[in-house]
């Protein structure tokens, strides 16, 4: 009885997998180089990391920390004109990260500190990736509404999304 009991004690200190992964998602946002928002994103597969991702500028470019931010610079708000931005998103990071290395993301769940933007949900769909969670919104619905229709279906965890 004793050792059930330890199991359960142990068990209640212990994270869900959610939670897991998305303490770890918060970690790979430290890396990134963007001035206004850090975000971090990891792809599993079967509760086993298949890589991850943070925004900032492309590998061998200047980060936007010693160029300024190019956003700021054209008073460009939140969830607009995504084009005009020198970084890379951290979901797109993420996908790259795994063609680079010959990982299959099909089939997999993409963590990520905030909700795609439309371009990425784009790339998600595209990849096969079937679920999103994410913890904080971002202002484009265009998002949410291509992953109903591509039935990709997205949990927020410890938050609801904003309208």
């Amino acid at each position: 009885m004793e050792q059930a009991d330890r199991m359960s004690d142990l068990d209640i200190l212990r994270p869900s997998w959610d939670d897991y992964f998305m303490g770890i998602t918060d970690l790979v946002a430290t890396r990134s180089t963007c001035l206004r928002r850090k975000v971090g994103a990891i792809i599993v597969r079967d509760k086993r990391i298949l890589c991850s991702g943070y925004n900032g500028a492309p590998s061998g470019i200047a980060h936007c920390s010693e160029t300024g931010c190019l956003r700021e610079k054209m008073m460009i708000p939140s969830g607009e004109k995504h084009e005009l931005c020198r970084g890379v998103h951290a979901e797109q990071n993420a996908i790259i990260q795994a063609a680079c290395h010959g990982i299959s993301v099909k089939n997999s769940v993409l963590y990520c500190t905030n909700q795609p933007c439309s371009i990425c949900a784009k790339m998600i769909i595209n990849a096969g990736i079937l679920h999103v969670c994410f913890r904080q919104a971002y202002n484009d619905p265009m998002s949410a509404e291509m992953f109903s229709q591509a039935g990709i279906s997205f949990t927020i965890i410890n938050g609801k999304v904003e309208s």
